[in-house]
C-alpha cells in the first residue's frame, strides 16, 4: 500500500523492506544467483560460443600448415594470407593454442586446389561479368579422437568483364581471404 503525504512516498506492507542494506526477498536473491550460474557455468568443461565447440578439456592444441597454392593460376598473395587469417581466426574465437609441432590435438593442412576465371554473365552478345572459383582441399586431423576429415570448399567471386584479372584481385583479396577462412573455419569446427 502507498500513502502520499506532504511529497512524500511512504511504502508499507512490501515484499522488499530493507533492513541493513540486504534485501529479504528471497525470489529475487533466487533469480540473481540463477541468472550468474547459467551466465558463467558454460564457461567450464565444453565450450561453446559463435557456433565453435570443442571440449576444452580434452582439446588444447592446434597446428596449422601453410597452405600451399597449387592452382593452375598462382596468386603468390593468397596462400600466406589465407593460412595467416585462418591462425587468427582460430586464435580470436577458440582458446586453443596455435603450435608448430606435430603432436597438436588438431592438424589443419591443405591446399589452394583451385583459382579459375569464367564467364559469369553475356549482355548484349558481350561478357558482362567474370567468375573467379577459389577452392582449398583441407585435411583435418583430429589426433585426440584418431579421424579424419578431408574436404573442399569453394567460394565464386564476380566482378566486372571491364576489369582485368589482376585488377579484380586488387578489389576482391578482402573478400577472398575472410571468405574462404570463414567456410574452413566453419567445416572444421562447427560441423565436426
Amino acid at each position: 500500500m502507498i500513502s502520499m503525504s506532504r511529497s512524500k512516498f511512504k511504502i508499507q506492507n512490501s515484499k522488499f523492506k530493507m533492513k541493513g542494506g540486504l534485501l529479504k526477498n528471497k525470489k529475487l536473491w533466487l533469480c540473481f544467483f540463477t541468472f550468474y550460474f547459467l551466465l558463467f557455468a558454460p564457461s567450464c568443461g565444453v565450450y561453446t560460443f559463435r557456433d565453435v565447440s570443442i571440449d576444452y578439456n580434452k582439446v588444447k592444441t592446434v597446428k596449422v600448415g601453410f597452405l600451399e597454392n597449387k592452382a593452375r593460376y598462382v596468386n603468390p598473395q593468397l596462400s600466406p594470407r589465407l593460412t595467416d587469417n585462418l591462425k587468427q581466426k582460430i586464435n580470436n574465437y577458440t582458446k586453443l593454442t596455435i603450435v608448430n609441432s606435430d603432436d597438436a590435438n588438431y592438424i589443419i593442412t591443405g591446399y589452394i586446389s583451385r583459382y579459375d576465371v569464367s564467364l559469369a554473365a553475356i549482355s548484349n552478345n558481350q561478357s558482362a561479368a567474370n567468375r573467379l572459383t577459389v577452392a582449398a582441399t583441407i585435411t583435418f586431423v583430429n589426433m585426440v579422437d584418431n579421424k579424419t576429415d578431408n574436404f573442399t570448399v569453394s567460394k565464386d567471386f564476380d566482378f566486372s568483364a571491364q576489369l582485368s584479372l589482376q585488377q579484380a584481385e586488387g578489389q576482391l583479396a578482402s573478400d577472398i581471404i575472410t571468405q574462404m577462412t570463414d567456410l574452413i573455419f566453419s567445416h572444421i569446427f562447427s560441423n565436426w
